[in-house]
């Protein structure tokens, strides 16, 4: 036998038809969650990185099982989206048949990779059993407030005539179409995920995350602590707050910066200025939040003609709008201090405005300016001396004894804005009444269903807008005509609780059991990209902590621990992508070798965490490694009718050795899926296994026979149905999966004969076997007596002899 894809679907059909994987409630006591994050239906074939993210993640939850946990391993599909409906309008069929189909087709390939999922408990997302409770949720955060509407700016498509979340404008342009993107005041609804910022960032610090994911979140979060101050708008009854975490600064303020969109713009504008203003707010509604941001750009403003009174000073200070200015951060305002703040330097010396130092650098310190660290105040009144720390809070409470100033915790977070004049999404559970106002769709009343007959041609309103049948309602409380809320939700409001759902995921009552569900959660392994460390992990730790507060569940986090695959990328180097024509297929590789050997060189060849380029021949040589394997139990089965000793020589004790330092290594390493190092170590037990075969011609079959089971157990993550298949040409019961995982032994870790290096002068110079037991006096004397030492240090002084035991003799010589 070679193995081949036949083994494949052998296997495959057995594992189904005996049910192998199938989860026991019963013993939720022994639970262990794995999940990967769920996939969306494109249509397109698996590629290499669904393997790469599923394949390894499954080999880590089947040596769990081994372990003795009773593993939960569900599958699912995030089936809502915009790419469903692009694909229907550019090709006419309808969003729910173009993802049902391919879901049909991505089972079965999921299926193919003999993952260990549990079918039983999948969910889709776009259907009415999934969204009426992702509805449910919208409307227990609406009923407390944490779901609320409001007029605000939005990324706008002239050419889609359709709202874009941030990430799909793409340097200032429509990903989809190209064309240049504006913003557009429109009302939305939105998620107040601010509610939780403080503790979304404190829990941090008590998850088991990458470090990098949790600082991406931190910044995404941006606590600042700093002061509110307030600004008089010279000649006009209007004042503004500006944050600051520099009010130690104060004194040097010599202009200040709205955002354009701030609503006092229009109110403080000269008639001298307005049409320059007018122009620059056009200007600004075409660039992405990310653009204005970026410290890269240069930066530009123009002057509104009004000015603001200093708090303390009372001097006039020029208004002016800049883009790097947002409505939606802080205030909408900033006082500029150029001497201070690097981006006010530039912008100051660009439009000649004037600068003052008002912070010297402490001692010696390089204090050219913008100086920007902590100082000494200067040209600051009553401050004057005062060092940075100590004059930041000062200032604060002589603005709050005048009434113009206070302490503030600021976030950089925004509320989640989760409404989309798209049609293929859950609908959003609300009427709106003329009498009422806005009035939730009773629970009973769920799921509100997303309509099949919509047009999808996109002109500005949401397409749901245009169904008579769906928009036409009753309202609930009074009982005249009323309509439905035409938008459609997020995309991330439905993966944001969907690991909730698995587990319970038949109840037709509830969208989970409550008492069911903090029996199976939080989820132990988590793993997905890092590319949505600021997204989908960040909104599933607020539903999470929302619901827990509306008193549905009782943990803190969804993920306990959090793992992040690598890139595959192409065998160029680059990312994989149809136009480089770079792209792997696995079917190809599949169809040749097996699914196992595929498996095993994404493992073997990457660092699981990094990834990095395809190559052929590494494939090749995982191929070559299973046939060895192969051909070792054919030779183990020849072995077993001949004779055998019974004692443990060298050669058993060096075979017995590399037994359980396999174990130990494969064990160890896998834990922290650190799958290569572990293939590695399987590697060099086959070798050892080769060695005692071939060298030793009356072996000890009953050690020879625990050490291949050993094997092949170990190896049964990683080639799941090449290592069933030996396990039955063995002669074993049914499944190696049912086998408990094996354990190493310390005191076989321990060697009568140990291999030290010799150094002189800290160079290697030689090896030498030695007794395990052997003292330092014995280690000196063996070293100095051997042959090759004595030529390096024949006619020098010897100056000391340093020996680490196990480890190395280091001889020192002049």
């Amino acid at each position: 036998m070679t193995y081949s894809i036949e083994i494949d679907r052998k296997w495959q059909k057995k594992w189904e038809e005996t049910k192998l994987y199938k989860f026991h409630p019963e013993n939720v006591d022994k639970k262990l969650y794995c999940l990967e994050m769920f996939s969306y239906p494109s249509g397109a074939k698996l590629h290499a990185g669904h393997w790469y993210n599923y394949g390894p993640a499954d080999s880590w939850a089947r040596m769990k099982r081994m372990q003795g946990y009773e593993v939960f391993h569900p599958m699912g599909f995030d089936a809502f989206g915009l790419p469903a409906e692009n694909y229907a309008i550019k090709t006419g069929i309808h969003p729910l048949d173009s993802t049902m189909h391919n879901i049909k087709t991505m089972e079965k390939q999921l299926k193919e990779i003999g993952a260990t999922f549990d079918w039983d408990y999948e969910v889709i997302t776009c259907l009415p059993e999934y969204y009426k409770w992702t509805q449910w949720i919208f409307l227990q955060m609406y009923k407390v407030g944490l779901a609320y509407r409001k007029k605000a700016p939005v990324n706008w498509c002239p050419s889609c005539k359709t709202v874009l979340a941030n990430e799909q404008v793409v340097e200032g342009t429509c990903e989809r179409c190209g064309s240049e993107v504006t913003k557009k005041d429109l009302t939305q609804w939105f998620l107040k995920i601010t509610d939780y910022a403080e503790e979304l960032l404190k829990n941090l610090d008590d998850i088991d995350w990458p470090e990098k994911t949790k600082m991406m979140q931190r910044n995404w979060i941006g606590k600042s602590e700093g002061a509110e101050i307030e600004f008089k708008v010279e000649g006009k009854d209007i004042n503004f707050k500006v944050f600051t975490t520099r009010a130690d600064t104060l004194y040097g303020v010599t202009y200040v910066v709205l955002a354009p969109e701030n609503e006092i713009v229009d109110k403080i504008t000269t008639d001298k200025y307005r049409r320059n203003v007018e122009d620059y707010k056009e200007y600004a509604k075409k660039q992405s939040e990310i653009e204005r941001l970026s410290t890269e750009k240069e930066k530009t403003g123009v002057f509104t003609g009004a000015y603001a009174i200093h708090p303390i000073t009372g001097e006039k200070i020029p208004i002016w709008i800049a883009d790097y200015v947002l409505a939606t951060y802080g205030t909408g305002c900033v006082m500029a201090v150029p001497a201070h703040d690097e981006r006010d330097f530039i912008f100051a010396e660009k439009y000649d405005l004037p600068i003052r130092r008002v912070i010297k650098g402490k001692g010696d310190i390089e204090d050219s300016l913008p100086f920007v660290e902590y100082g000494i105040l200067i040209d600051s009144g009553e401050f004057d001396g005062m060092k940075s720390e100590d004059a930041r809070i000062k200032i604060v409470e002589k603005l709050e004894k005048e009434g113009k100033g206070s302490l503030k915790i600021n976030y950089r977070l925004r509320d989640w804005l989760v409404s989309r004049q798209r049609y293929w999404g859950a609908p959003i559970p609300v009427i709106h009444c003329e009498h009422c106002g806005l009035v939730p769709v009773p629970e009973e009343d769920l799921p509100v269903i997303l309509p099949y007959d919509v047009k999808f041609t996109p002109d500005g309103e949401s397409p749901l807008k245009k169904n008579d049948e769906f928009m036409n309602t009753i309202c609930p409380k009074c009982g005249r005509k009323a309509q439905r809320d035409p938008d459609t939700l997020d995309t991330f409001v439905d993966s944001s609780w969907y690991f909730l759902r698995y587990p319970d995921n038949k109840n037709e009552k509830e969208a989970f059991n409550k008492e069911w569900i903090n029996k199976m959660l939080p989820v132990d392994k988590y793993i997905g990209g890092a590319e949505h460390a600021c997204m989908h992990l960040l909104y599933a730790r607020f539903v999470t902590k929302a619901l827990r507060d509306l008193g549905y569940l009782n943990f803190d986090e969804p993920f306990k621990s959090l793992i992040h695959q690598g890139i595959i990328l192409g065998p160029d180097g680059n990312k994989m992508s149809k136009s480089k024509g770079n792209t792997i297929s696995p079917d190809e590789y599949i169809d040749e070798y097996g699914s196992d050997v595929f498996r095993m060189y994404l493992m073997f060849g990457f660092a699981f965490t990094e990834g990095g380029p395809w190559n052929d021949d590494g494939i090749k040589a995982i191929h070559r490694f299973i046939l060895r394997v192969e051909r070792l139990i054919n030779s183990f089965l020849e072995s077993k009718n001949n004779e055998s000793k019974e004692k443990f020589d060298k050669d058993e004790k060096e075979l017995n050795f590399a037994r359980h330092f396999a174990i130990k290594g494969v064990t160890e390493d896998a834990e922290k899926f650190q799958f290569n190092t572990s293939i590695a170590r399987l590697m060099e037990l086959v070798n050892a296994l080769y060695k005692y075969d071939t060298n030793v011609k009356l072996k000890n079959l009953k050690l020879y026979e625990d050490v291949i089971k050993d094997l092949m157990r170990l190896l049964s993550p990683f080639a799941p149905h090449f290592s069933e298949e030996m396990w039955e040409k063995l002669g074993y019961e049914y499944s190696v999966f049912n086998q408990k995982w094996p354990q190493y032994d310390e005191k076989a870790l321990l060697r009568d004969v140990i291999e030290i290096a010799i150094q002189i002068n800290g160079k290697v110079r030689g090896r030498l076997e030695v007794m395990s037991n052997a003292d330092e006096k014995e280690i000196e004397a063996t070293a100095l007596s051997n042959d090759n030492v004595k030529s390096y240090i024949e006619g020098k002084k010897i100056k000391k002899v340093i020996v680490i035991k196990n480890r190395l003799v280091n001889i020192v010589v002049n």
